[in-house]
């Protein structure tokens, strides 16, 4: 039996009436979802790509003050040394252009920063520890790229107090060039008409912790000491200085080879202790570094070891000689 005209019409009514019930429930619920998310964005407070890296700072240290979350689309990082004149890069930028205080302007640094790779990042390291009573140099390793030698050369030109060093090695990883790289600058820097209390190496891929006028009070309460971490030598080190060992450079890699021959023993009776590459150095042991025979043997004498960097400074930093080296 078919339905009547009027069961069939019943049944379409109730079919439309559930489709448009649905269909609300389907919008209400896109809506709620829209209306959350845009909640979300406002309150994590979102970076459009364009949006300037002061603002993106500023309005960031606010959301943190307040507790917000802070989320970043793109790359905020991105610096921008390029085509522009020194003084379109220096003043937007907010390079430090005078000493921020009396006590460091009297108290300037010397720094040696050595590179072969990631400009952008060596950009970064500069910028946050430029001051204009300080003094720079800059060790672009031979095997680098022209284009990347040039964009550093040209980032240097905009600073009356940052050069290249004079003499550049071509660095092995653990070799003896490594060390050199950092006389080569420091050669430069006894140089320099700044009159630096203190050295500081580092390379293109490390970042301050500390703002320049933390950094010089405390040196200051050093007085005159070196900061050369170190002990003596754990047996898995020994090796490093008890072997001869030669760099090994090719075209497409480098390395250190470690041989069979025994070194013979340390000059002037000096005890090998093993620590940090990386030192903080007084204005006076410089001088004596470059100067003094027996550093000056010992750096020969470290010539054929394995890392020689990491017990050059420590070693002749613990010299028992009051007066002359502490």
């Amino acid at each position: 039996m078919l339905p009547s005209l009027e069961t069939v019409f019943s049944a379409v009514t109730m079919n439309s009436q559930m489709h448009h019930i649905l269909t609300f429930l389907i919008i209400g619920v896109l809506l709620s979802i829209i209306v959350l998310q845009y909640k979300i964005s406002k309150e994590n407070i979102p970076r459009r790509y364009n949006q300037s890296t002061t603002s993106f700072l500023a309005e960031t240290c606010n959301a943190l003050i307040e507790g917000k979350t802070t989320l970043v689309h793109g790359n905020m990082l991105k610096t921008s040394f390029g085509k522009s004149s020194c003084r379109d890069y220096v003043t937007p930028n907010h390079y430090i252009t005078r000493p921020l205080s009396a006590e460091e302007a009297a108290f300037p640094l010397a720094y040696t920063i050595t590179l072969h790779k990631q400009f952008e990042t060596f950009e970064r390291l500069f910028r946050a520890i430029y001051m204009p009573q300080n003094t720079y140099c800059i060790h672009v390793d031979k095997k680098a790229t022209d284009e990347f030698k040039q964009k550093v050369e040209k980032l240097l030109g905009c600073f009356p107090n940052a050069f290249l060093a004079s003499e550049s090695e071509l660095v092995v990883y653990a070799g003896i060039s490594r060390l050199q790289a950092d006389l080569n600058c420091m050669k430069d820097l006894v140089k320099s008409i700044v009159p630096w209390k203190y050295l500081l190496n580092t390379c293109g891929q490390d970042f301050p912790l500390k703002t320049n006028k933390e950094i010089v009070r405390y040196l200051k309460g050093l007085k005159g000491k070196n900061i050369t971490p170190g002990s003596l030598p754990p047996p898995h080190i020994i090796k490093r200085t008890k072997y001869i060992y030669r760099e090994q450079v090719y075209s497409l890699f480098s390395f250190m080879l470690r041989t069979f021959v025994w070194k013979t023993p340390a000059p002037h009776k000096l005890t090998v202790y093993f620590g940090s590459a990386y030192v903080a150095l007084s204005r006076e042991f410089a001088d004596f570094i470059l100067k003094d025979p027996r550093a000056l043997d010992f750096l020969e004498w470290s010539k054929d070891t394995y890392s020689p960097d990491e017990h050059f400074w420590v070693s002749l930093n613990r010299i028992p000689e009051p007066g002359v080296i502490h």
